[in-house]
């Protein structure tokens, strides 16, 4: 594709998509050519500080060295396999995630949605296994899993469910705030309870420790097993390696995404040896899932962690909630900031979809989710320095849309 001298690539770019591409998507009116570090460029050369990352994605940033080493190197050696094969970076992969989880097997996919499957599917083949089957599945209010129709099935939101339904049946959803609500829910039927330590989607809320205590007393009670979702929390994003450690809470399963490959697709589900022990050869299956490309490329994310990136990340997380909490000192629409490290809500006593082109018009890259906040989800690699200017522009971008 190409563009004439009189034709901008931006609308060039836009019109074939509006031509050909399932219109699923509202996009902002930019075209990102290239990145370096926490900033994006756009194809006029507009530098855009992002605070997104590709919704929590790029936690390297963009074009990070080690990254670009790792890719470059394994596309001009070997791409894929299948799983039919053994190649040398799955199994150290699983053993750098097992051991930092503390659950002792990983099965490898391509998404944070299809490790949500893959977990939904083992907690009940677990029970199959013990000859006692169990069906039901407690999810949370406001608690998102994934697109696929069975992470669907325990998404909250009737915006993203009914359109598509009947979806997996046996699900229950519970208040994310009352710990009664939970504990009459779950029974011996129950397979298990899935849910984020920090809900993404749902505003940047943490899971209060009254459901953290009801979701410990009712799996010791039922047996039930927990899924911890730490698609968006998990890998650093908090500053720990899993949010669910924070909180004081002992998952059976882990679903992983996101950040595993730094942008590369790649993700896993972490399986304790009780529920391994249940699953037998051809329970589950992927054809890219754990292939060389995916693999070497999240080796290489997980080492910068090691290598002193996490350490960073609890140093600055701190530095960016502050500045959040000034945020809110100065513009009465602010009414909460919520979240962990690198993972921030402003919660607005509004709308708050008129902030993030406001801040696009500032160079400044948020979004909106829960209607009325703003997420912030940077790359681990932002600086103090990034921070303030990124704060200086959020600054600006509030006052416009108080002043509207």
């Amino acid at each position: 594709m190409s563009s004439t001298a009189t034709e901008p690539i931006a609308t060039t770019v836009q019109a074939v998509e509006a031509a050909h591409v399932l219109q699923t998507y509202k996009r902002q009116p930019v075209v990102f050519v290239r990145g370096e570090g926490v900033w994006l460029v756009a194809d006029d050369g507009t530098r855009y500080l992002d605070l997104l990352s590709g919704i929590g994605v790029n936690v390297l940033g963009h074009a990070h060295p080690a990254m670009v080493a790792a890719v470059r190197d394994q596309v001009g050696t070997l791409v894929h396999t299948s799983n039919l094969f053994f190649h040398p970076f799955q199994g150290p992969l699983a053993e750098k995630l097992t051991k930092a989880s503390g659950l002792e097997r990983a099965f490898f996919c391509n998404s944070g949605a299809e490790a949500v499957e893959g977990c939904l599917k083992f907690a009940r083949r677990f029970w199959y296994t013990a000859g006692t089957p169990r069906k039901q599945f407690i999810a949370f209010e406001r608690g998102f899993s994934g697109r696929t129709m069975g992470a669907l099935s325990t998404t909250w939101d009737a915006h993203y469910r009914d359109p598509f339904g009947p979806l997996v049946p046996e699900v229950r959803f519970v208040s994310n705030e009352d710990p009664d609500d939970l504990l009459a829910a779950v029974s011996d039927d129950t397979a298990a309870i899935i849910g984020e330590p920090i809900q993404g989607e749902g505003g940047v809320r943490p899971l209060p420790p009254q459901i953290v205590a009801a979701i410990n007393k009712a799996c010791g009670q039922t047996g039930a097993l927990y899924i911890a979702d730490e698609v968006q929390s998990g890998l650093g994003r908090t500053g720990h390696m899993f949010h669910f450690e924070a909180l004081g809470l002992c998952p059976d399963l882990i679903s992983v995404g996101k950040a595993l490959g730094g942008g590369f697709p790649i993700g896993a589900v972490l399986v304790s040896a009780r529920v391994a022990a249940a699953i037998s050869a051809g329970d589950h299956g992927t054809t890219y899932g754990g292939n060389p490309l995916g693999c070497r490329t999240a080796l290489a994310v997980l080492e910068t962690l090691e290598g002193g990136l996490l350490d960073h990340v609890r140093r600055v997380g701190p530095v960016f909630a502050q500045a959040l909490e000034s945020l809110k000192a100065k513009h009465p629409m602010v009414v909460e900031v919520r979240g962990a490290g690198l993972m921030q809500g402003l919660v607005l006593d509004r709308d708050a979809a008129p902030v993030v082109p406001a801040a696009l018009e500032r160079g400044l890259i948020v979004n909106r989710t829960a209607e009325r906040v703003v997420r912030m989800l940077p790359p681990y690699v932002i600086t103090e320095a990034e921070i303030a200017e990124a704060i200086t522009r959020l600054d600006a971008a509030l006052t416009a849309v108080e002043g509207a």
